[in-house]
């Protein structure tokens, strides 16, 4: 039903709603090639441009239905052979319109709008001559369901977004999806799309793949795409081709691969979202029910998913990082930012290399880094040319690409190599006094008006920069690791930066895809900031006595992408408790050390274990628990919590925390602590924002006295 990639959405209340962009469907008659007879074209279309994706709203869908029934009736005459769907260019249907689908005021008005869309769509399906889709560019959601009511499906070879994201928004493909889809490629392959990809960051599925996958019978050329797409229907129904459908799974089949992925899912989410269950249900009738018991079935869930807060919630996050991020709040006029020519980067670790490859990638300029020695050169070198071999070996890059990468990054021990650099990142060990010797060097050497930044995860930028002839030139521009797949920059503001630095901050982070918030200069930035006070509230219980074990559930009903100790092992145990340590010198006893911890780290030990090489989250090593008993002396601990009782201590220290950090004004506005978390910590899309969350749950009045979003535009609850 949805897009989850192109439509924009709105949380505002309907009051506020604007009118729907209606999408007309266009019919225009064609003479198929070498007499096959008279086709009836449908073309959707909302009247503008690419920038404005095709979207169905409650008034294009009954403007779908009447031509669909008109053709209906033509068919039934005789004087067409066949009916085919394509859309304008660059869009099949970009799904429905989510900004109308959010502001249903009844849960008989989301009723309608699931009940009319499978009154359009079915007819597809059940005309009296077959009926064909040219994907000729995007279908999400919605706009796929248009093709799966079709009897054959003909895709362009260039397009890139076909999906079924539903679940990824707290929906279901609710029009056809769960059941058509499986009738057609099996209950495995339907299953990968409807909830393996969708759940896995919304990955797109490509022209190919859809053929392979089933999804469509044949991949044309997209120079002549539908000059093509009318040769082939008319090979079609002169029995010229033999669309060949892949063999179902039988009852058994069926019933395990629906069992294992209920059991992934369990192992993922803990039951903490309810859409990704309704479509697994609905999948799993498809085998025996009929179309008539299917729809009915997906008119319940949609029913009750878009009166959902869980709905809600997901186009708020979902919102904030799409539409809002583009603009970045707080961000200088890009016109300040000095031109980035070449870069320089200071060390030549795992953090340096993977910015050097996303750098000399996406900015296409020279790389040079500098580290102490050989050793730590041919290390870098060899880091370096491993990342770029591993783009190319799985296609991302061509081997031409690959070889220019490799090309325009240079590695030594030459500090005089960094000289024409128009920006230096320092990329060294997370310690003050290093960082500012960094600096200190890099100022004799590097022109005046080059700018200088920190990939510092926590230390205070102005520190560093305080002893420079120029400090004003210093800014952080805080990455996440691994650095290409993370899409969060954290920009650092010192009380000295000047416009000009933090300027080019921001543009170097949009030329290399990401999405920046700015934040001013306090102990953690924003995303580990939280994160530790996540993390030192679940060690404190342990401390005083709560068992590993239960702590490590507490935070399951959440649904966050993995679990506190899961978290500790993949950031590293010192790693997190050297930024632990700095938390707690800057900011006190919210952030109390953990003597256990500090334990297990000087015994190098794992706190969960090995990855099995499923991607089931892992639980935390029961075996741990005797370092924690160590650190105490053996004594029993003082206040041991259950799951309830660490959950309320996490989801309270983090509601304090953000108070303090608004306070401090850390960001301008609790939505940027929002797109944070989402987009630095996994935070999940179907709580919304961290802000709203805690709003709703009513943390934020009870610690705070007062609701972190006042006007309620991310906290919208579903009407009843």
């Amino acid at each position: 039903m949805t897009d989850a990639a192109a439509t924009q959405t709105s949380s505002r209340p309907a009051a506020a709603a604007r009118p729907e962009r209606i999408t007309h469907a266009h019919v225009r008659d064609v003479r198929l090639p070498r007499g096959a007879g008279v086709l009836a074209l449908v073309t959707l279309d909302n009247g503008f441009d690419h920038t404005k994706p095709t979207t169905l709203g409650p008034l294009g869908l009954g403007e779908l239905r009447a031509t669909l029934l008109e053709q209906q009736r033509r068919a039934a005459a005789g004087e067409i052979v066949a009916v085919a769907i394509t859309g304008k260019p660059y869009y099949l249907a970009a799904g429905a319109d989510l900004t109308m689908a959010a502001q249903l005021p009844s849960a008989a008005d989301a009723r309608a709008l699931a009940e009319i869309g499978h009154a359009a769509y079915r007819l597809l399906g059940e005309l009296a001559v077959p009926t064909f889709a040219y994907i000729n560019g995007m279908a999400l959601g919605g706009g796929l369901e248009v093709a799966l009511h079709c009897t054959y499906r003909t895709v362009a070879g260039d397009v890139t977004a076909l999906a079924l994201p539903e679940t990824f928004l707290g929906l279901i493909p609710g029009w056809g999806g769960c059941y058509l889809l499986p009738q057609l490629v099996g209950v495995t392959r339907a299953l990968e799309l409807i909830l393996t990809r969708p759940l896995a960051n919304n990955r797109m599925t490509a022209a190919a793949d859809a053929v392979e996958l089933g999804v469509a019978d044949v991949l044309l050329h997209p120079a002549d795409f539908l000059e093509q797409s009318l040769e082939w229907t008319a090979d079609v129904l002169a029995g010229r081709v033999d669309v060949v459908r892949r063999e179902l799974e039988d009852e058994a089949e069926w019933d395990a691969v629906v069992a294992a992925t209920r059991a992934r899912l369990d192992q993922r989410l803990h039951g903490a979202r309810q859409a990704p269950y309704r479509a697994l249900a609905l999948v799993a009738a498809a085998r025996t029910s009929d179309r008539e018991t299917a729809f009915a079935a997906e008119d319940d869930a949609l029913t009750d998913l878009m009166m959902s807060d869980e709905l809600r919630a997901s186009l708020y996050a979902f919102d904030l990082t799409t539409r809002k991020a583009r603009k970045p709040a707080g961000a200088p006029d890009e016109a300040l930012a000095r031109p980035v020519r070449a870069v320089g980067i200071v060390g030549a670790g795992l953090m340096a290399g993977q910015l050097a490859v996303l750098l000399a990638r996406r900015l296409r300029v020279p790389v040079a880094l500098r580290d102490l020695d050989d050793e730590r050169v041919a290390a870098g070198r060899a880091g370096i040319e491993a990342l770029v071999g591993g783009l190319a070996a799985k296609g991302r890059v061509s081997q031409d690409e690959a070889n220019r990468i490799l090309a325009s990054i240079t590695v030594s021990t030459d500090l005089a190599a960094l000289a024409g650099a128009d920006l230096v990142i320092e990329a060294v060990t997370e310690v003050l006094a290093v960082k500012q010797r960094v600096f200190a060097e890099l100022e004799d050497v590097v022109a005046p008006d080059a700018i200088l930044a920190t990939n510092t995860s926590a230390l205070s930028v102005t520190a560093m920069a305080a002893g420079l002839r120029h400090p004003e030139r210093v800014v952080g521009l805080h990455f996440f690791n691994p650095v290409a797949q993370m899409p969060l920059v954290e920009v650092v503001r010192t009380p000295d930066s000047s416009e000009q630095a933090v300027a080019t901050a921001f543009a170097v982070t949009k030329a290399l895809g990401k999405t920046a918030v700015g934040v001013s200069d306090h102990p953690g930035f924003v995303v580990n900031r939280l994160l530790l006070r996540l993390l030192a509230e679940v060690a404190a219980a342990v401390e005083a006595g709560t068992p590993v074990e239960t702590a490590d559930v507490a935070l399951r009903p959440l649904g966050l992408p993995m679990g506190p100790f899961t978290l500790i092992q993949l950031v590293g145990l010192p790693v997190a408790l050297h930024v632990l340590g700095s938390l707690h010198d800057a900011l006190g006893d919210r952030f109390p050390l953990s003597p256990g911890l500090e334990r297990l780290g000087r015994e190098g030990r794992r706190v969960v274990p090995e990855a099995d090489g499923r991607g089931a989250e892992q639980a935390v090593d029961p075996a741990i628990q005797a370092a924690f008993d160590a650190a105490r002396g053996g004594a029993a601990g003082s206040a041991p919590l259950d799951t309830g009782g660490v959950r309320e201590a996490v989801l309270a220290g983090l509601t304090q925390e953000i108070g303090l950090m608004l306070a401090e004004g850390v960001v301008d506005s609790p939505d940027q602590i929002d797109l944070c978390m989402i987009l630095g910590a996994g935070w999940p899309f179907h709580l919304g924002g961290i802000a709203p969350y805690l709003d709703r749950a009513g943390y934020s009045e009870r610690l705070l006295g007062r609701r972190l979003h006042p006007d309620g535009a991310a906290n919208v609850p579903a009407p009843r």
